[in-house]
This record gives structure tokens, sequence and C-alpha cells, in this order.
């Protein structure tokens, strides 16, 4: 696949991206500024994380006006594919391209730790090949990464097999407990009713290196090969 990696004013994950794409999993790399005009046909646009803008206003709501993402949204609409994690989730909450919006944890403090994951959508490129059975330790970086949406979108998310992962604990229990942001129904991820547009707040690329001691973030990259 050829994907193109967005850096805005503040993204800080860009080359933990373009890094693991290109030379952990051979993939041809775009590196894309935010003022570009073109996405230079590649198959999947990412959004990395960081911190757009400064956040200002709220978490992605400046980076939308980007002249990149209307390129960007274009390319969503005819059914390309789009993954944003972390401050990119928020972006594609604040543009329209995911339901939903992230909101401030409910402790109202920055998190940054492990946590753990299980797949959820079994139709979903990224999550499509994964083990449903099983766990993933994956980072979280954020402030501002805790779910919602009203009911009517909850259940349409929850009826339309658009959730990708929640968080739980190491065991895969899925409870308050296990919850690090308040996010509702535990949801780390969602997709658009098409498939082809992916939002996590956790960070695969930071799991995805041997040399960190987890590679479970990789498998995700493999998942998405596989059925993008």
């Amino acid at each position: 696949m050829k994907f193109g990696v967005i850096t805005f004013p503040g993204s800080n994950c860009d080359q933990d991206m373009i890094y693991v794409l290109r030379n952990l999993m051979g993939q041809q790399v775009e590196e894309l500024w935010h003022k570009d005009t073109s996405i230079k046909n590649v198959d999947m646009v990412v959004l990395p994380g960081g911190f757009s803008y400064g956040d200002y206003l709220r978490s992605g709501a400046i980076a939308k006006f980007s002249p990149i993402m209307k390129e960007v949204m274009a390319h969503a609409n005819r059914g390309g594919y789009v993954l944003g994690v972390c401050n990119g989730f928020q972006i594609l909450t604040e543009s329209g391209l995911l339901d939903g919006a992230l909101l401030h944890n409910d402790q109202q403090k920055f998190i940054c730790k492990n946590i753990f994951l299980k797949a959820d959508s079994k139709s979903a490129g990224i999550s499509k090949s994964l083990d449903k059975d099983r766990t993933f330790k994956i980072p979280i970086a954020h402030g501002e990464g805790r779910f919602y949406a009203d009911t009517k979108t909850i259940d349409q998310l929850e009826q339309n097999d658009q959730v990708l992962f929640r968080y739980c604990d190491a065991s895969g229990k899925i409870d308050l407990e296990s919850n690090p942001n308040g996010s509702l129904n535990n949801i780390a991820g969602v997709t658009n009713k098409n498939k082809n547009v992916f939002g996590m707040m956790p960070h695969p690329e930071r799991a995805a290196d041997s040399i960190l001691a987890n590679t479970d973030g990789k498998l995700l990259f493999e998942s998405i090969l596989e059925n993008c």
C-alpha cells in the first residue's frame, strides 16, 4: 500500500508513524504537509498524534480547516482509507468523518501509560484479522480522549459493528476500572459506516518495534495490509 502521513503544526507522532510504515512494514510512504493541496494518490491517509495548532479551542478543531483536509475528506468520501490516531482521531470527529466527539478525560488529567484493548469490529480492516479473544497492550497519551456520543449514535455504532476497540484489563475484562478516561461503553476507537475511516486514541505505532519489547501494535498494521 501507499500511505500518506500528514504533519500539522504541533504533530509529534508523525515521524514515529512514518518509521513504522516505511521501515518496519516495508510500505511506500508520502510525507504530506498540512498546507498541501494533493494527497499524492495514496491509498491510505494517516493523521498522526500530537497537539495540532496547540489544541486551541478544542483538539482538532483548527486542524480540520487545513488545506489538505479538503482532499482528505474527498478521499474518504470516494471510499479511500483514512486512519487517525489520538489527535488524528480528534481531527476526524471534528471534521465529521467519524461520529462522536473526544472530550476531556473524566479526571481532567493528561494520561500517558500502557493500557489494554480488545478488538471488537469483525468487519473493519484494522481489526478484522485480530484475535477477538486476546488483549493488546498499547500506549495512550492524551488529555481529551473520552469518547462521547448521544444514545442514538452509540446504538448505531454498536449495531453496525463500528466499534473498533474497547478498553479492558489484562485479562480482557471490560469494565469501569479498565476505562482510563471515561469513554462511553469503554470505546477506544470507531469506524464509519463504510468501514474505510478508522479512528483510535491508543498509539499502535508506539508498540510496533521489538526494540520497545512490545509489538502488539504491529498486528493492527498487519491487519490493515491484509484487509484494506
